[in-house]
């Protein structure tokens, strides 16, 4: 079947703008030109798609039930000629990540990806372990927790267990687990973490009272600024460690949960997901 595509083009911005005028200037051809695409596919339907009003246009029925399609197809051509931008095919893979995880593990090996995988337009989004898949468009979701969420496919990328950090100076007052009980103990939104180490570390726990934070990544500033100790998955701050802007006082950690890649398990996997499944879960057993 022959498909009118310029005709099908001059409606659909015709019916966004409701003005034969403005979709001329939108596609850079005449309002003659328009006006005429537009009377050759109501021709060929048999049926009109506009009310011609004294002041502009209104869809009808008709042209109401057709716009939808034509605009959600135009889209996807758009979106897949844009792929081949500068002569090379590039597919758009969008990756969602606790902010801890993007920081202190993925940034700093992204580039070597990047130059393995030219081809993929990679979109990295971050959060604080509350993501939504299918709401916000992610191919994948890298989590924190124990690998079961409800409708998902989990990869185990590797445990990050919690050990108490600090500043080099609050570090210098620390002999013991016991001395943190003299020590703002920052918070996170999981309120058993303190109590879980200090049980490890024999040790009763005390009240804790300091700040709650939704993100280790400022957590972790908070200490080492000298607000207190955080408890934080230590392996994701090495840098910080090595650089002496945090000091951790207690080679003590709990496990407490592991990161995760994860996606729907209705996603069809696509070569993009399945080169960077494939990069990471290599990348994480070789650390």
């Amino acid at each position: 079947m022959h498909l009118p595509l310029n005709a099908l083009r001059a409606f659909e911005v015709s019916a966004r703008h409701l003005s034969f005028t403005r979709a001329a200037n939108e596609l850079n051809v005449t309002q003659t030109a328009i006006s005429q695409h537009v009377k050759n596919l109501e021709e060929r339907m048999g049926v009109p798609l506009f009310r011609r009003l004294p002041r502009g246009l209104a869809l009808t029925d008709e042209g109401l039930a057709l716009l939808p399609a034509l605009t959600e197809s135009f889209g996807r051509i758009g979106a897949l000629l844009e792929q081949f931008r500068d002569g090379r095919f590039r597919e758009v893979l969008s990756v969602g990540a606790v902010g801890t995880f993007a920081v202190g593990w993925l940034i700093p090996r992204l580039a070597g990806f990047q130059q393995a995988h030219p081809f993929v337009d990679f979109r990295l989004f971050t959060n604080n372990n509350r993501v939504d898949l299918a709401g916000e468009g992610l191919d994948y979701a890298i989590r924190f927790g124990d690998g079961a969420w409800h409708g998902t496919e989990a990869d185990l990328l590797f445990p990050s267990p919690l050990s108490p950090v600090c500043s080099a100076s609050t570090a210098s007052r620390l002999r013991g687990p016991a001395d943190l009980a003299g020590e703002t103990l920052l918070r996170s939104y999981r309120s058993d973490e303190w109590v879980s180490w200090f049980a490890l570390a024999g040790v009763d726990c005390p009240v804790v009272r300091g700040a709650v934070f939704d993100s280790s990544l400022t957590m972790a500033e908070a200490a080492a600024q000298g607000a207190g100790v955080a408890l934080l998955p230590v392996n994701l701050f090495v840098r910080e460690i090595e650089e002496g802007r945090l000091a951790r006082p207690f080679a003590l950690e709990i496990e407490n949960g592991s990161y995760w890649l994860t996606r729907l398990k209705s996603r069809r996997v696509t070569g993009a997901m399945a080169v960077f499944r494939d990069w990471i879960t290599r990348q994480c057993c070789a650390r």
